[in-house]
């Protein structure tokens, strides 16, 4: 069949209208249809959300000064959808970063669209690279703001500050238990890139602005913590011990004003520091207190009224057997006040006033002072301590457990129970911590004194300062702890240490000090305590090793308190501190 002409344009020019419909309802499906699926695409190539770090709070000391800041650092990204020359790439960006070529190599031959190069660029290494990578117009390689936490102080204080790990998460210390705190909220905007991976500003998205930390004053006096520093330092230099701890308190709020540990790291060198030195052994050490603890039983019995401080109990003349073990001390003592007992440090004085208050009672005694509770601070890590309730007691726990065996506590449980006697009998929950404030000087948290409960009356609690006195004298086992000018109250120890498999190690001991000044009107707590101290068998006890240490420290905060003496004591001389102490174990 022949078409004439007409015919012929007719089907051609339906051919055109069906082609072109075809085409129209493609472009309909793509726009309407299929429009969200390639938004996405496009927005995942073009557009990405970048991170605006919030800025991590600082930590200072309740003087204002800066424990904790953060330094500006940059961090390195690339984007390998966006490299253009990738072995130039590779060549610069390993060269300026000082990275190994074949890591980075690994890394940018990929199709991920950010990888991170390198984290805590200082600007000095980022400015070089960056205008390097402009000169060669070589594209794909971004720097995103950052700050890198430093610590201005670097062995000082690491136990209580604690650090951060690479994503700024608070790892022990204040920055683990405050980090909800200091951490912030990261902020965000959404950004879009041309074919070159250039920013289009005038298609800049959505933005979320950071909040930043906030600030977190302690309890913490740097110039008081400096002076513990200096002697917990000079007390490993001169006794070599395993472990040493000291801390400072005031009673009266419970308010920790230094805290020291050995052995100890540098926060700004972190990762170069072992298990051992990073433990905070004040709260997670656990150790058996010695003569300390004979505070507890001496309190317990005075406030039951089962004796006066002037009643006599006698002493066996130096050995008593009791459960069929014989319990020794150190001297041969006779009739002793129950003064005295503290004062000389007797173990069956205290063993006696125990098992005249009964199992339970003296029990309940140990448990109100805190004992076998963690003392609530604010630092991750603490540990109970280890008290056994009476129905798992030997027949001679009682005459075990006053002069501080069969008991496990940490320094700052021990601090925190002498802190009950300096204060009137109050037991205070420790606090470091002072106050936090948002980043536009608002106070959201400040320190209020916790009292838990009345352990004792306050008549007890004088009672028993009034004996810890006699301690700090030519009397007592701690004369090496005297301060010229004040008087001291305080109580000495010296514990066998328990060994691996049970049992006590011959010639390790714990040896320890924990006292206040004044003693009318404490203005602070000090514990001290070395672990295996290397010095002469006669002198190493409480009295000998950390009484002298403590009296350093006490002298140094008085004057820094500007308290005034009201009294001239006279300080033992050396050859007196060696006679005090080297027939005893207390």
């Amino acid at each position: 069949m022949k078409w004439n002409s007409r015919t012929r344009c007719a089907i051609i020019c339906l051919g055109f209208i069906l082609l072109f419909s075809l085409f129209s309802f493609r472009l309909i499906y793509l726009q309407m249809v299929k429009h969200d699926e390639y938004a996405g695409l496009a927005a995942e190539k073009h557009v990405i959300k970048q991170p605006i770090f919030a800025e991590r709070g600082t930590i200072l000391d309740a003087n204002n000064e800066v424990l904790a800041d953060n330094v500006p650092v940059e961090t390195v990204v690339a984007d390998a959808s966006h490299l253009t020359d990738v072995e130039t790439t590779v060549d610069l960006v390993s060269k300026e970063l000082q990275l190994p070529r074949g890591e980075v190599s690994e890394k940018l031959h990929t199709d991920r669209r950010y990888i991170v190069l390198k984290r805590e660029v200082a600007k000095a290494i980022a400015d070089p690279l960056r205008q390097q990578l402009r000169a060669k117009n070589l594209r794909g390689v971004y720097f995103e703001q950052d700050a890198t936490r430093i610590y201005p102080n670097g062995v000082m204080l690491c136990h209580v500050i604690g650090f951060t790990d690479f994503e700024h998460k608070g790892i022990q210390g204040v920055e683990g238990s405050l980090d909800e705190y200091l951490r912030g909220q990261d902020g965000y905007r959404y950004i879009e890139h041309n074919r070159a991976g250039q920013e289009i500003v005038l298609y800049r998205g959505q933005e979320r602005a950071p909040r930043n930390g906030y600030e977190v004053h302690l309890t913490i006096d740097l110039n008081l913590q400096n002076i513990v520093e200096n002697e917990i330092d000079a007390a490993m230099h001169q006794y070599s011990p395993k472990k040493a701890t000291i801390i400072l308190m005031r009673p009266q709020t419970g308010e920790i004003l230094a805290m020291a540990n050995r052995p100890a790291f540098d926060l700004n060198k972190r990762s170069d520091a072992k298990p051992e030195q990073m433990k905070n052994r004040a709260i997670c050490d656990m150790m058996e207190p010695g003569s300390t603890f004979k505070i507890v039983t001496a309190a317990a019995a005075l406030n039951e009224h089962k004796f006066g401080l002037d009643s006599y109990i006698f002493c066996e003349n130096g050995m008593w057997n009791y459960g069929g073990t014989p319990l020794h001390d150190h001297a041969a003592f006779g009739d002793l006040s129950v003064k005295d007992i503290l004062v000389k440090s007797s173990n069956i004085g205290a063993a006696k006033m125990a098992v005249n208050l009964g199992d339970q009672k003296f029990y309940e005694y140990i448990r109100r002072f805190g004992f076998g509770d963690r003392t609530g601070i604010e630092l991750p890590g603490e540990i109970p301590g280890l008290i056994r309730p009476p129905q798992s007691w030997s027949k001679i726990s009682i005459t075990h457990i006053p002069m501080g065996h069969e008991i496990g506590v940490t320094p700052l449980q021990m601090a925190t129970a002498m802190c009950a006697i300096a204060n009137g009998g109050k037991l205070m929950t420790p606090r470091i911590v002072k106050s936090i404030t948002t980043a536009d000087g608002k106070t959201i948290s400040t320190l209020k004194p916790i009292v838990l409960r009345q352990v004792i009356s306050p008549q007890t609690a004088t009672q028993i300062g009034t004996a810890l006195r006699g301690v700090v004298s030519d009397r007592g086992t701690a004369a090496a702890a005297a301060v010229p000018g004040f008087t001291i109250a305080g109580k000495t120890g010296t514990a066998q240490k328990v060994g691996p498999h049970g049992g006590y190690e011959k010639g390790k001991e714990v040896v320890s000090f924990c006292g206040y000044l004044p003693a009318d009107h404490p203005e602070f707590v000090g514990l001290v305590v070395l672990d295996d101290a290397q010095t002469k068998p006669e002198q190493n006890y409480g009295g000998a090793v950390a009484g002298p240490i403590f009296s350093h420290i006490a002298e140094k905060a008085a004057r820094y308190l500007d308290l005034e003496p009201h009294e001239e004591i006279r300080r033992a001389t050396p050859v007196e501190r060696v006679a005090l102490t080297s027939s005893s174990r207390h």
